[in-house]
């Protein structure tokens, strides 16, 4: 077997036939996933719902928000299969917020650019780094905190995950991602933070088709690809204007 030949197969062996096959002896009660997406926005909708069908609890999901009710990670609350989430904005769910006040379900709040620079460097292998953003709130409770050129910051641990959940636009066989617009979004930053990546795709191409320059997230960061060509890509909230 030739070199190129055999980069080839193990490139071939990232594509899975289907979201629960992918999820496929990586899920476990009580692990730790990060799940890319902003609203509905660029989420992993079919891992998402193998990851119920799955029925891992006791999950610590790392995530921007939490779905909306019936739908993204809105799934997993509904069959409190999270125990804990790490989020910034959760304001679209009831149930979230039902369980959170209920005392069912733990959360631990992030302003949105601090989450977003705790999952960048968990991947940049970052322990930990100095923030001005929630100096001298809730935000800092418990937390060190230190001076620099007469500025307050705050020291935010990095974020990891067992497993990471993301969506991309097209992906080649070597797990080259190329993200559509904003549904970028927090996707490269969780990618890169799993032990593991998942990615859900719209479109699979061999490798080498996608230009090299257009390339947002190297297939290093990504072990097992699955195809989604026609997901649902709901609105949050919906606005027209009146007839």
């Amino acid at each position: 077997m030739t070199e190129a030949t055999a980069a080839s197969r193990n490139a071939q062996n990232k594509v899975h036939p289907s979201a629960r096959q992918a999820l496929q002896g990586l899920i476990a009660d009580g692990q730790t996933l990060a799940v890319g997406g902003f609203g509905l926005c660029g989420i992993p909708e079919a891992l998402i719902e193998a990851l119920r069908d799955s029925g891992a609890k006791g999950l610590t999901v790392i995530s921007n928000n939490a779905g909306v009710d019936g739908f993204g990670l809105g799934l997993l609350l509904e069959t409190r299969q999270i125990s804990k989430m790490i989020s910034s904005y959760v304001g679209e769910n009831k149930e979230f917020e039902r369980q959170f006040l209920s005392g069912e379900l733990q959360l631990e709040f992030n302003p949105q650019g601090t989450l977003a620079e705790r999952l960048r460097a968990g991947g940049a292998g970052i322990p930990a780094f100095f923030t001005r953003t929630g100096y001298g709130t809730i935000v800092a409770e418990g937390k060190e905190t230190r001076e620099f050129d007469g500025h307050h910051y705050v020291m935010e641990t990095a974020l990891k995950a067992d497993v990471s959940l993301v969506k991309a636009w097209k992906a080649d066989t070597s797990g080259n991602l190329v993200f559509r617009k904003t549904a970028r979004n927090f996707n490269p930053a969780v990618a890169m933070a799993g032990k593991v990546c998942i990615a859900e795709v719209e479109e699979i191409v061999d490798t080498g088709a996608i230009d090299p320059g257009h390339v947002h997230l190297p297939g290093i960061y990504v072990d097992r690809i699955v195809h989604n060509p026609d997901p649902e890509k709901r609105i949050e909230q919906r606005t027209v204007r009146a007839a």
